[in-house]
């Protein structure tokens, strides 16, 4: 590395519940200084925004100088090239200009790009997916967030919408989305879909601790529930994370038939049941796709659950400035 030349890129994480920030080193590495916080996004994008440039300040001064800029994810969809929010639910947002308001704060560059995205190429770079030439990325959490990323770049598609894994089908007339739409994976492989599933079918399940909880809290049952109860041997539980990688398996198929990846990585909350979930994802994958491309590739666990969000957006920014990493 030059003398002089920057040796950190601030990461940011913008998520409808929490904010977290770190200094990324230019050539890759764990993240420093990481901060987090709740977003409170009902205050505003221009308090939030002031969060994040509280965060990023904190993560300077702990790393000192030598920090080129700023990439940040964020829930779409977005104008990348005009950097602005132009709407997201999780947030309220409509039509933000968050890398303005960033950047005339900090005096740095900044880069924006989609969260789950930056969470595909947080993986492609330094996490389950070094190396591979294409990957595809999924989130499971309270939605199924998803990125491509092709010969070392994100695809964005014609209008920065490519990747949205959540709202393929896997019923044409299935179950209702909130996207509006019907059959979305979302709809049965989320964390609230797993358990709304799981509360539906309690009834005819017989023996299961699921049916104390839901008594408890019809709405409280939670899909970390459904994990916990499957890793303690809840023959019911483990039956609803089977059905969920079977779900899951029909878009996977899907993506390996379009895509041919060498990877797919799959993280988020629910993807921490572990073999409960992969096992009969990869099987029922196997049994829908072509053997040569199946062979191919790899079905993993993410291995940044925590910080491919920071790390992917530092990767954005480096990239912006950079061109490949």
């Amino acid at each position: 590395m030059k003398d002089g030349a920057p040796r950190w890129i601030a990461g940011v994480d913008i998520g409808g519940t929490n904010l977290r920030a770190g200094m990324v080193p230019c050539e890759g590495g764990e993240p420093a200084g990481v901060t987090s916080g709740p977003t409170r996004a009902e205050e505003g994008a221009e308090r939030v925004a002031a969060r994040v440039v509280e965060m990023i300040r904190a993560g300077m001064e702990a790393v000192g100088e030598g920090v080129g800029g700023v990439g940040v994810g964020v829930p779409g969809p977005l104008d990348r090239e005009r950097g602005i929010v132009i709407e997201t639910p999780n947030l309220g947002w409509r039509d933000v200009p968050l890398r303005g308001m960033l950047a005339g704060r900090l005096g740095l560059p900044v880069a924006l790009d989609n969260d789950a995205n930056c969470a595909a190429y947080g993986e492609w770079w330094l996490g389950a997916g070094r190396g591979a030439d294409r990957l595809v990325g999924l989130t499971l959490g309270t939605g199924i967030g998803g990125g491509i990323v092709l010969g070392g770049e994100i695809y964005h598609g014609a209008s920065d919408a490519a990747g949205e894994v959540g709202h393929m089908s896997v019923h044409f007339e299935g179950r209702r989305c909130a996207c509006g739409s019907r059959g979305c994976v979302e709809a049965y492989a989320s964390g609230p879909a797993i358990a709304a599933r799981a509360v539906e079918g309690i009834g005819a399940a017989g023996d299961t601790v699921l049916a104390s909880l839901a008594a408890e809290n019809p709405d409280g049952l939670t899909a970390e529930a459904v994990c916990e109860a499957a890793g303690d041997g809840d023959g019911y539980a483990i039956r609803i994370l089977e059905e969920t990688g079977r779900i899951l398996a029909v878009a996977v198929a899907n993506l390996v038939h379009l895509f041919n990846p060498d990877v797919i990585v799959i993280g988020g909350g629910v993807a921490a049941a572990g073999d409960l979930l992969f096992e009969p994802l990869r099987a029922e994958m196997r049994r829908r796709t072509f053997r040569s491309a199946a062979d191919a590739c790899r079905v993993v666990p993410a291995e940044l659950p925590e910080t491919a969000g920071i790390i992917g957006a530092a990767a954005v920014l480096k990239h912006a400035l950079h061109g490949s990493q």
